[in-house]
């Protein structure tokens, strides 16, 4: 991992940032279309030390990937607002987690496959009842003719940090104060 600016917030625990990435819902992947930044919320899965997302096979995402395959993928989660009496001192609980690597179409039905199982299983667990056929990976159209595209970044460098909440100063409002 690279170092982060203020070092105290760095997370350097392998198992928490990775139990992390598995576990928060929603990326924000970006890209660069020519000189103009791109970033798009997306699905994930995260397994064997890669990161998955699928979407169509067309459009201005796969434009991009195709002409710079390199990519940045941020995950934060928001826990809370801690208040101080200096305003300037208020602060957010959080953690963060940025991924960088190159984008890669995985190509390999077995693996695409996969990865579209453990979206399933992460965002509509035990929902069905039968895994994910590979046929239906292959085959899937979506209402406007695009059929579905896996891709995979293998991450070169990932870089964690967090702010705990501290719940003696924590911020509830008055409505909202349990």
């Amino acid at each position: 991992m690279n170092a982060i600016r203020n070092e105290k917030l760095t997370v350097s625990d392998q198992t928490q940032v990775e139990t992390f990435i598995t576990k928060a819902r929603i990326g924000h992947l970006g890209v660069t279309d020519g000189d103009v930044p791109y970033v798009v919320p997306l699905n994930y899965a995260y397994y064997n030390d890669q990161l998955y997302f699928h979407g169509a096979n067309e459009g201005k995402k796969v434009r991009i990937i195709k002409e710079n395959n390199q990519a940045c993928f941020s995950i934060c989660e928001e826990y809370g607002t801690m208040v101080d009496p200096v305003p300037a001192k208020t602060d957010t609980a959080y953690m963060s987690v940025m991924i960088f690597g190159e984008i890669e179409e995985v190509t390999d039905l077995d693996e695409a496959t996969q990865a579209m199982q453990m979206m399933i299983d992460k965002y509509v667990p035990g929902y069905y009842e039968r895994a994910v056929r590979k046929s239906h990976v292959q085959n899937y159209r979506s209402s406007v003719g695009a059929s579905t595209a896996v891709y995979r970044i293998a991450p070169q460098t990932i870089t964690a940090k967090a702010n705990p909440l501290d719940e003696a100063i924590a911020f509830f409002s008055r409505s909202t104060r349990p």
